[in-house]
């Protein structure tokens, strides 16, 4: 099980790595604060959610990182500063996935939600839920940018094992 998240956060770094890269290229600052009826507004907004939300899992996992007081919490205005942020998150992903053991895995955390609500669960649920949680929201991103008349980077996971079985 531990091998299964491991992958899933390589894929997950690489797909927050070519949606940000496709952002920073094709859109400007207008086209990433238009609001486009999403949960969370705005492509800016969505991507200011998936940060926050990774710091609060990443918090509840290691103990570190700031712990933002809402799911809507602006933490970056600007994509720069946004994409620095993701770089750092990911790479602190990947490193607490590493950490854990299939016996760890199995445990439970106690943890206290944003919104006071105490919960219990298990830890290989939580890690499920993280990179699922990344992967509905970049679909939501993906939709926008199709919305506003862009075609999307392929982000699906097939693309980045493809990328590896060309490299070996």
């Amino acid at each position: 099980m531990k091998e299964h998240f491991e992958e899933f956060a390589l894929y997950n770094k690489w797909a927050n790595e070519k949606l940000y890269s496709f952002l920073s290229t094709d859109l400007d600052e207008a086209e990433l604060n238009r609001d486009l009826g999403a949960f969370f507004g705005t492509i800016m907004g969505t991507l200011n959610h998936l940060l926050v939300g990774d710091f609060l899992w990443m918090g509840r996992l290691d103990g570190l990182g700031p712990t933002p007081k809402s799911l809507d919490t602006v933490l970056h205005e600007d994509l720069a500063s946004l994409s620095a942020r993701r770089e750092e998150a990911d790479t602190r992903l990947i490193n607490i996935t590493s950490s854990l053991t299939d016996d760890r895995l199995q445990t439970i955390l106690e943890y206290t939600t944003s919104q006071g609500i105490h919960c219990r669960d298990k830890l290989a649920d939580i890690m499920g839920h993280i990179f699922n949680h990344q992967t509905h929201h970049r679909g939501q991103i993906h939709q926008m940018i199709s919305q506003i008349g862009y075609t999307p980077p392929p982000l699906d996971r097939i693309y980045l094992i493809r990328e590896k079985s060309e490299r070996s």
